[in-house]
């Protein structure tokens, strides 16, 4: 078969090669099954990868296949699975089990393993191919009233996470309704934690660096969230004017910003920290104020990386959620879609120079 892959550690080697078809029974036959992929969904990991940033190859392999937001058709199933069936829509979760204990309870997500394993970025191929096998302990369903928009469901659960940390975190209080929220970042994930929280009932600033006009702000104001560009307004500032923020996702991929963060926070408050950043940015910082304003404020922060299968779920029921409460207004994630695996240039040329793009999805087959 047909996969979109690269060679880790040789910047811009993304190519279309031939591939083993795979079948149920190589490692796992009673609980395998088969899926084929009809879409996936790229983003900047992607993009990464491919400049050799970072990702490895699966063991006995000098090649990744790449591509970990998948949306796909069942065609079969292992003896042993009952859970599945052929033509049943799926989602593949991202992360599979190492040898820490959290990973042993099936919450790889939180894994205390220097090493690990991930479909399309690290030491696992991905699902950029024309199809996959995998164990039924770690596909979700999806009901085909969502078939247009299935392939938000990895990045959807990213953003599950993050929220859900929050509220664990937050149990520590009793009694907790956040009523204002921040999302800094306003590109796929900032939209869809805004969504989320909207569910939820809070007030939601999302803020990005884009100035009106700007389609993003637009689909925000249509769920009734509200966005302030940080051109004409800073984090601090908005939070004087629209707090105080209960709880504030910082998805920027800009350090800084989570320090300006910290101060913005109201009594009581919780930081949630998506971004990954990787470089060695220095800033200065007003310590005292925000350690002072962390203990007298009883305030938390948190990371949150990945998703697990409970994560996923939810994931699942609130897209469900969001087309009865928003219709429509998912499918206008989807700004760009490639058709056919052979068009994998256009698929990096799109992260690469976004231009208005929000979700690029590449449609591997009907």
């Amino acid at each position: 078969m047909r996969a979109v892959a690269v060679e880790p550690g040789k910047a811009n080697s993304i190519h279309l090669r031939d591939v083993p078809t795979p079948s149920l029974g190589a490692k796992t036959p009673q609980r395998d099954v088969l899926v084929q992929v009809l879409e996936v969904g790229v983003d900047g990991t992607d993009r990464e990868i491919n400049m050799a940033e970072y990702g490895m190859s699966p063991t006995g392999d000098d090649y990744l296949i790449i591509g970990h937001e998948s949306f796909g058709r069942i065609v079969d199933v292992g003896k042993d699975v009952t859970e599945f069936a052929a033509g049943d829509y799926v989602a593949a979760m991202v992360r599979r089990p190492g040898s820490s204990i959290y990973d042993a309870i099936g919450r790889q997500d939180l894994t205390t393993d220097r090493e690990y394993y991930e479909r399309g970025i690290n030491l696992r191929h991905g699902f950029l191919a024309e199809f996959y096998v995998d164990m039924a302990d770690y596909l979700v369903k999806l009901p085909s009233a969502l078939r247009h928009v299935g392939v938000l469901t990895e990045p959807m659960s990213v953003a599950e996470k993050a929220i859900d940390q929050a509220f664990e975190v937050q149990r520590r209080l009793r009694v907790w309704r956040p009523k204002r929220a921040a999302v800094l970042g306003s590109g796929t994930l900032g939209l869809l934690a805004t969504l989320i929280l909207r569910l939820r009932g809070a007030e939601v600033v999302t803020m990005g660096l884009t100035e009106k006009p700007y389609l993003n702000a637009d689909l925000l104001e249509q769920i009734g969230a509200r966005y302030v560009s940080t051109r004409t307004q800073s984090l601090r500032e908005a939070a004087k004017e629209y707090g105080p923020f209960d709880l504030i996702l910082e998805g920027t991929g800009y350090s800084p910003l989570v320090f300006e963060a910290m101060e913005s926070l109201g009594t009581n408050g919780i930081l949630v920290m998506v971004s990954v950043t990787g470089g060695d940015r220095k800033v200065e910082i007003p310590a005292d104020r925000i350690n002072q304003g962390f203990v007298l404020g009883n305030k938390a922060a948190v990371g949150s990386v990945n998703a697990s299968r409970e994560d996923f779920e939810r994931a699942v029921q609130d897209l469900a959620h969001a087309e009865l409460s928003y219709p429509g207004w998912l499918a206008r994630l989807i700004t760009h879609r490639v058709s056919g695996l052979d068009n994998y240039h256009e698929l990096i040329a799109r992260l690469e120079q976004p231009n208005g793009a929000i979700k690029i999805v590449c449609e591997v087959a009907d």
